[in-house]
């Protein structure tokens, strides 16, 4: 009962909100390191991006990640941190990975508030290459993957239950 399950995905997949529905139903606490990130920077993520670049929050996430000690916890990580081998083995050595898979049309559609919502986009990028950039990066680290792009959050929670277990 004490081993966690780590959510990765794209920006609107569902880590958060579907995370803290799974945790109930799996009995475990639930974690969300954009809020440790915000926590420890003491302002939000978009402030820490536009103020200190996106390189800067790289390694402030990176950081979080790695003062992580937890168990019997559900954890909705960013959707950067895949970018970050480090963070990703220490995530790796906390539980099991489960990625929530999103197509580009459904993330798109569930991003309305991309100038506020802390996604990390590097000079010039658009989401269509963040997109194409961190998929083989999801593919990499995952040890289950759920398919969430048509999915209700229920759907999507019962499916992070059925991955943990």
């Amino acid at each position: 009962m004490n081993s966690n399950i780590v959510l990765i995905g794209m920006p609107g997949s569902g880590k958060s909100t579907c995370g803290v529905v799974a945790a109930k139903m799996l009995l475990k606490n639930f974690y969300d390191t954009d809020l440790l990130i915000q926590n420890l920077e003491g302002r939000s993520l978009q402030d820490i991006i536009n103020t200190d670049g996106t390189d800067y929050f790289a390694k402030a996430e990176e950081n979080a990640i790695l003062t992580l000690d937890l168990k019997g916890t559900v954890i909705a990580t960013g959707g950067s941190v895949v970018y970050s081998e480090k963070a990703m083995e220490h995530l790796k050595s906390l539980g099991k990975i489960i990625y929530l898979h999103l197509s580009y049309d459904a993330m798109e559609s569930r991003i309305s508030n991309l100038s506020t919502r802390g996604v990390l986009l590097k000079n010039g990028e658009t989401l269509k290459d963040m997109y194409d950039e961190r998929l083989p990066l999801y593919n990499k680290w995952a040890q289950a993957v759920i398919n969430c792009s048509n999915n209700r959050v229920e759907e999507t929670a019962a499916a992070i239950v059925r991955a943990a277990k």
